[in-house]
C-alpha cells in the first residue's frame, strides 16, 4: 500500500499542488491573512457574546465604528486576494507583481455590478422597492466572501497574461538613464492596455448581450453550487480526512487540503459574519455549517488528527522511553496546535499502529461537530478568523460563544479515548523493544 500510494498516488497529486496556479492561489491567499485577523478581532468586539456589554458597546457608538473596520478589511477580502493571487504568479516567473495585482484589481472592479437595489421606494418610505438604480458605488458585498471565486479566476488569468507579454518582451522599453520606478511603469503599459481592453470587451458582452455582470454569473453558476458542496457530507468528508490521510505520508495535508478549498471556506466565513453582523445568524437564514472555524477549531485543532490525547498519553501514562520523552517536548507546542514533534518523532507517519485513531479523531469530531450544527443544538460558527496558532478553549469561545467553547472542549476529551487502546498498544511495541535492545547491550 505504502509503494502503491508512494509511487502512483502522491507523484501526480504532488505535480497537480505544486503546479504555477495552485501555488499562486496559495501565496496569494496569504496577504489577506493579516486584515483577516484584525477584521475578526473587530468583528468579535462589535458582537460580544455578553448582551449587557454589547448593548454598552452600542450605545456608546463604539459597536458601529468595531463594524466598520471589520467592513474595511475583512469585509473586503476578494479585493485583497486577487491582487496577491496575481502577484503572486508573476512574482513566481521572476518579473515584478505589483502592476499586475493592481491589473487585477482593476478588473474585478470592472466586473462588479454598477447598479444597487433601492431598498426603500424613493416615491413612498414606508415601502420597499424593487427598483434599480445607478448610484455610482461599489456593492461591498462582492468585494467579499460573494467575490473569492472571480477573485481567484482573475488573479490566475491575470498573472498568466501578464507573464506572457513580459516573457516574450511585448513592453515599451526605456533607456538606461531612465529611474527604475519609470521605467517599471512603462514597462507594464502594453499588457496593461491589452488585458484591460479584453476585460472591457467581456465585460461589454455580460452587460449587453446577456444583461448580467460577470461576477453575478460567477457567483450563481461556479461560485454557490461550490459552497453548498462544502457544506454537504462530501465537503465534509473531504476536509476530515484528505488532511490527515496525507500527513500520514509525511505531506503537509492541512496546507494542502486548505490551499484548495480555503477559498470557499472564506466565503462561508464572510457569509456567516455578514449574518451574524445583522443578528440573523442561522440556518434558516443561510449561514454555513462548515467554515474555516469548523477546520481549525474542530479538525486540526492540537495539530492535524487531532493529537493531543495521544500527547497526553506520552506524557502521563507511557512507559518507553521514546514516548515520554517525545510526551514532555510535545505539550507546549501541542496547545497551540503544532504537532509536527508527535507526527514525525513518534512516530505517526506510515505508522499502522497509530493511523486509526489518526483518522478516527477528526472523523469523529467533524461529523458530530456537523450534526450539532445541523441539529440546531450548536449555533453556526460567527464569522470570527482567529490564527490557527490560538491555544483550544479560547479558540472555541472567539468562533461561536460559550456553547461552541463547550463543545470544543468535549471533542479534544473524546480524542483521549479514541488515541487510548492504541498508545498503550504501540507504547507496549516500544517498550518490548526498548527492553530488547538494553538486554543486548548488555551482552555485548
Amino acid at each position: 500500500m505504502n509503494g502503491f500510494i508512494n509511487d502512483k498516488i502522491m507523484p501526480p497529486m504532488m505535480k497537480f499542488l505544486n503546479t504555477r496556479g495552485v501555488t499562486a492561489i496559495k501565496n496569494g491567499m496569504m496577504y489577506p491573512m493579516p486584515f483577516i485577523i484584525v477584521g475578526s478581532l473587530f468583528l468579535i468586539l462589535g458582537q460580544l457574546p455578553y448582551v449587557p456589554l454589547q448593548e454598552y458597546i452600542a450605545k456608546i457608538g463604539l459597536g458601529d465604528i468595531f463594524l466598520a473596520i471589520n467592513n474595511a478589511s475583512f469585509g473586503i477580502m476578494a479585493l485583497f486576494a486577487v491582487f496577491g493571487i496575481a502577484y503572486s504568479w508573476v512574482k513566481d516567473m521572476g518579473y515584478e507583481g505589483a502592476p499586475a495585482g493592481l491589473l487585477g484589481i482593476v478588473l474585478f472592479v470592472l466586473f462588479q455590478p454598477d447598479t444597487v437595489k433601492s431598498v426603500v421606494s424613493i416615491t413612498d418610505p414606508t415601502k420597499v422597492s424593487t427598483d434599480y438604480q445607478a448610484l455610482a458605488v461599489i456593492d461591498r458585498a462582492w468585494l467579499g466572501g460573494k467575490g473569492m471565486i472571480l477573485a481567484i479566476i482573475i488573479g490566475l488569468l491575470v498573472g498568466w497574461g501578464y507573464s506572457w507579454f513580459i516573457k516574450r518582451k511585448i513592453t515599451i522599453k526605456m533607456p538606461e538613464q531612465v529611474p527604475e520606478n519609470v521605467a517599471n511603469s512603462f514597462v507594464a503599459l502594453i499588457p496593461v492596455a491589452v488585458i484591460a481592453t479584453i476585460g472591457g470587451v467581456i465585460y461589454g458582452i455580460f452587460k449587453i448581450g446577456l444583461h448580467t455582470t460577470v461576477i453575478e454569473a460567477i457567483y450563481t453558476t461556479i461560485q454557490t453550487p461550490l459552497q453548498h458542496v462544502t457544506d454537504s457530507p462530501v465537503g465534509l468528508l473531504i476536509i476530515c480526512v484528505l488532511p490527515v490521510f496525507l500527513w500520514w505520508f509525511g505531506v503537509h495535508g492541512s496546507s494542502i487540503i486548505g490551499g484548495v478549498m480555503g477559498a470557499l471556506l472564506a466565503a462561508n466565513t464572510l457569509d456567516n459574519a455578514k449574518l451574524f453582523k445583522e443578528g440573523d445568524l442561522s440556518l434558516n437564514n443561510g449561514a454555513h455549517i462548515i467554515t474555516q472555524a469548523f477546520m481549525d477549531q474542530y479538525l486540526t485543532v492540537t495539530g492535524a488528527g487531532m493529537t493531543l490525547g495521544f500527547c497526553l498519553f506520552m506524557l502521563m501514562r507511557a512507559k518507553s522511553v521514546q514516548l515520554k520523552s517525545i510526551g514532555k517536548l510535545s505539550i507546549f507546542p501541542a496547545f497551540f496546535n503544532i504537532n509536527e514533534p508527535i507526527l514525525f518523532g513518534t512516530p505517526i507517519v506510515l505508522n499502522p499502529i497509530m493511523a486509526i485513531p489518526f483518522f478516527a479523531a477528526p472523523l469523529v469530531s467533524g461529523v458530530l461537530t456537523y450534526l450539532a450544527i445541523y441539529l440546531h443544538i450548536l449555533p453556526p460558527f460567527n464569522g470570527a478568523y482567529v490564527p490557527w496558532t490560538t491555544p483550544p478553549i479560547l479558540s472555541g469561545l472567539l468562533v461561536g460563544g460559550w456553547k461552541a467553547m463547550l463543545w470544543q472542549a468535549l471533542m479534544i476529551a473524546l480524542t483521549v479515548v479514541i488515541y487510548y487502546p492504541f498508545a498503550r498498544k504501540y507504547d507496549k511495541v516500544l517498550s518490548e523493544q526498548e527492553a530488547e535492545n538494553e538486554a543486548q547491550a548488555k551482552q555485548s
